[in-house]
């Protein structure tokens, strides 16, 4: 069918090239490219032999140069951006300059505020119109299959959603006293910003970790959850028509808060640069170097994931409630391709994201989130290539 260039070489990387190499009729050909070469050829050497033919290059995703150069020597169908929320806006210069198809799963953020929202890369919406391309932003879980699911539900279950809740759960356990399951930069950043939800047309924020409640996951069991600020409400409150609320929760252990509690007090998740030993250093991302790589967890995590949406509203003329969800195993999710669930649950997304635009499925220049395209053959290839969606007509609801 095709060719992608795949930008980065981490543990979500890792997952997506797996699931390529597993759907070689869509992907014929791909290139891993990442500043520290030796990571591509990793992964190449492990996948040789199948279907897939798999180049690798280096490149530096800050340089938007080198990218079109990369870019132009590759000649791919689509770009898929696996490398930080920082890049996202250089690799999409690089695809206008060259017409190439783009695909993320992250919205970009500046390197020195934690600001997680879309008008960067909405502001490329005419360039990407008039270049005749497509860019699909946030092709992972959440974003992305949790906007898939709201596309599904509104589609097919509602005449009109009113509220919906968004539920992340990990139930795993990797047994260090303090990790992340991703890149933990990102992580912390995200974890220690202001929290916030949609209500009636206005954004609501609160402070960070302020609102907690406790739900009774599936295959989990009950678990404290914190309302958090996430990118897809931005997205969704747009293009999920007449919606009155959209809330955001994830679950942490208090043994994870009280760490991060710590950390802060001082001072190591600050993202103010400092002098030392006559050097600027970002105490966050000094904390990162010494923390566990995501990418080692997957031996030592044990456990399962459930991500899903709760929708309220309406269908013809009677209230409705819907819980659409996946739950994914830790220890599944390594032996197949050598993950824990955290990048598994975003490597399959990426990868079927880039097929939809690969194939021609979803098409239309311009900038587009996820759940702004038809989400049936998204969730027939979720069920396909390893995270089976799951419904409840009678969940318990989060008051």
């Amino acid at each position: 069918m095709g060719k992608a260039l795949i930008i980065g070489a981490g543990g979500v990387a890792g997952v997506a090239i797996h699931k390529c190499c597993q759907n070689s009729d869509v992907f014929e050909e791909i290139c891993i490219a990442s500043r520290t070469k030796s990571k591509c050829d990793a992964y190449a050497q492990k996948l040789a032999g199948g279907k897939t033919k798999i180049t690798t290059a280096q490149v530096d995703a800050d340089d938007t140069k080198a990218l079109i150069a990369l870019i132009e020597r590759e000649k791919p169908d689509v770009v898929l951006n696996l490398a930080l929320p920082y890049q996202d806006l250089t690799i999409m210069d690089a695809c206008l300059a060259t017409r190439t198809n783009y695909v993320d799963t992250a919205n970009y953020e500046p390197l020195d505020t934690a600001k997680f929202e879309y008008k960067w890369q909405w502001a490329y919406r005419e360039k990407f119109k008039e270049a005749g391309i497509t860019a699909l932003l946030g092709s992972g879980f959440d974003p992305g299959v949790t906007g898939v699911f709201c596309a599904y539900a509104q589609k097919h279950h509602f005449d009109q959603i009113d509220y919906i809740d968004i539920l992340d759960a990990n139930a795993g356990d990797h047994g260090y006293p303090f990790a992340t399951n991703f890149n933990p930069e990102i992580n912390i950043r995200e974890v220690t910003a202001n929290g916030s939800y949609y209500e009636n047309g206005k954004e609501v924020i609160t402070k960070p970790m302020e609102i907690k409640r406790v739900y009774n996951f599936p295959e989990i069991g009950k678990r404290d959850m914190y309302l958090l600020h996430h990118e897809e409400i931005e997205s969704l409150a747009i293009n999920i028509k007449g919606v009155k609320r959209i809330r955001f929760f994830m679950t942490f252990s208090e043994n994870y808060l009280n760490h991060l509690k710590v950390l802060q007090n001082v001072g190591m998740t600050s993202i103010e640069p400092i002098d030392f030993e006559g050097k600027q250093i970002v105490p966050l991302q000094f904390l990162k170097a010494v923390l566990p790589d995501p990418a080692s967890l997957g031996p030592r995590t044990k456990g399962k994931t459930n991500i899903g949406c709760i929708f309220r509203g309406k269908k013809d003329g009677k209230d409705k409630t819907y819980y659409l969800y996946n739950v994914c195993d830790h220890q599944e999710c390594y032996r197949e391709v050598g993950s824990q669930a955290i990048s598994y649950t975003t490597g399959v997304p990426a990868m079927i994201g880039a097929a939809m635009l690969m194939t021609g499925t979803w098409k239309g220049p311009g900038v587009f989130n996820i759940e702004e395209f038809d989400p049936d053959p998204f969730m027939d290839a979720l069920n396909q290539f390893g995270l089976p969606w799951q419904e409840s007509f009678d969940p318990e609801l989060v008051d």
